[in-house]
């Protein structure tokens, strides 16, 4: 099968053991694109993550994707494990989304009015999702989050925040604060123009650690509003948590009346339909969602019991608003996405898929004792150049193997697989992957994983 697959997509030949390093690929509009962007955009990019500054290269700027491939300027194709940091779990150009979006499209773009498609993304979502009654459509996942925060805030008349170190939760001023020195800290400003007295309502504590939690709500009694966690951590490696913690979590946030927010703006409609909270079965009492139940177009939520929503204005006295709020292009794009995650064993197929794909992976490092893991859940992903089998917090993660990600990273590039442009980020599986996708970019880890870790091998164009 394999020779066919080397026919299909020249893929090199050479076997383990044989495998050389591939010369770069040609970056040339992309590397024009990008010195221009820089006189137009700090870095030359309006979203860091994208500024390929933890990798070889230039950062690549994509003219289309479809199924499981994208195109840059260039015009070399790649296998997309990005999928658009996550919510194209259908693929690019999904024939469905398309359509649908065209059919909106032709009654108008935006009206800063209701619209029929936001009642039909709602039920859509709401009917299959026992643990929200009630949602509220923006524009982000930033905005889902800061505005889930405020609710919290304003139904519990507390202001303190808990996070968790590792966690990210988009850039609002009160969640981009990482841990200061000690068990249980305020959270110091991880950027600048983030006042202080914004960071100092934060607590910020790691993860996994019990103690550190415990000793949190002691310390605050009666001041914490919401502790807010992405039960799936995925935005600084994959820190795949236990359920007994994610339990504590709940129990704890019960016990002192203090709301518990789930940041399922990754997760969610990934793991599957009702994201983390029914794979845990841990019932959060927020949760917020992103550009997932808008097939990949600008859009967020957040939704709760009607109890909790019924809080926001206009019902209530806690201020949030949205001229994009409910987009009809974004409504209509997510209705025909989450139409096909409900199709019969859509996630089952989409699961078994990863798995297969990522233990392969596993089973050829592990053969040849290389300190590499594939850490996984649902259709995620995370290659760590390490040899735990587990690594459940962000100071776990070994800076120094970042080196070998930079290395890995272009071997795969230069074979046609993309990944997100840093070793702390995950991939994705859509279900446009095929067979012989994960084959050919199986091999072309096999291949890149052997330049990496023999010693008289240099990363390509070196």
């Amino acid at each position: 099968m394999f020779d066919s697959l080397k026919k299909k997509f020249n893929v090199a030949g050479e076997e383990p053991g044989g495998t050389t390093t591939k010369p770069d690929i040609s970056r040339e509009k992309s590397a024009e694109l990008y010195e221009k962007a820089k006189t137009f955009f700090p870095g030359g990019v309006n979203s860091p993550v994208r500024a390929f500054k933890s990798v070889y290269g230039t950062p690549l700027f994509i003219e289309k994707g479809d199924g499981s491939y994208i195109w840059d300027a260039d015009g070399n194709q790649f296998i997309d494990f990005c999928c658009s940091w996550g919510p194209l779990i259908l693929g690019h150009n999904h024939p469905k989304v398309r359509e649908k979006v065209i059919e909106a499209m032709q009654n108008g773009m935006s009206f800063g009015a209701p619209t029929a498609l936001e009642n039909e993304l709602a039920e859509l979502i709401i009917k299959h999702n026992k643990f929200i009654e009630k949602l509220r459509f923006v524009s982000s996942g930033t905005e889902a989050v800061m505005s889930a925060i405020r609710l919290a805030r304003g139904y519990t008349k507390r202001d303190k925040i808990l996070k968790f170190e590792g966690c990210y939760h988009g850039h609002s001023d009160s969640l981009l604060v990482k841990a200061g020195s000690g068990l249980v800290t305020f959270g110091e400003t991880s950027s600048a123009g983030v006042p202080k007295s914004f960071a100092d309502e934060t607590i910020v504590v790691a993860l996994n650690d019990k103690e550190a939690l415990q000793k949190a709500f002691d310390e605050f009694k009666d001041q914490i509003a919401a502790v807010i966690i992405e039960p799936i951590p995925a935005n600084n490696g994959l820190l795949l948590q236990e359920k007994d913690f994610l339990q504590f979590l709940r129990e704890i946030c019960t016990k002192n009346e203090t709301l518990l927010i789930f940041d399922e703006v990754i997760s969610g409609f990934r793991i599957g339909f009702e994201g983390a909270a029914a794979h845990y079965q841990v019932k959060p009492d927020i949760i917020t969602y992103g550009k997932i139940i808008g097939g990949g177009l600008p859009v967020g939520a957040y939704g709760s019991t009607a109890k909790i929503m019924n809080n926001i204005s206009p019902d209530g006295a806690v201020y949030q608003a949205g001229t994009l709020s409910g987009n009809p292009v974004a409504m209509a794009a997510g209705i025909a996405q989450l139409s096909e995650l409900l199709r019969m064993g859509f996630y089952r197929d989409l699961n078994n898929k990863t798995e297969e794909f990522t233990s392969a992976i596993q089973r050829f490092a592990t053969a040849r004792t290389y300190k590499f893991k594939v850490f996984t859940i649902g259709s995620i992903f995370w290659f760590a150049f390490t040899e735990k089998e587990a690594i459940r917090r962000a100071d776990e993660i070994d800076a120094a193997s970042m080196e070998k990600f930079k290395k890995f990273h272009r071997e795969l590039i230069n074979r046609g697989i993309y990944l997100g442009p840093s070793g702390y980020e995950v991939g994705f599986i859509s279900s446009a992957h095929t067979k012989i996708d994960l084959e050919r970019a199986k091999r072309a880890i096999f291949d890149s994983l052997e330049v990496v870790f023999k010693p008289n091998q240099t990363p390509s164009g070196k």
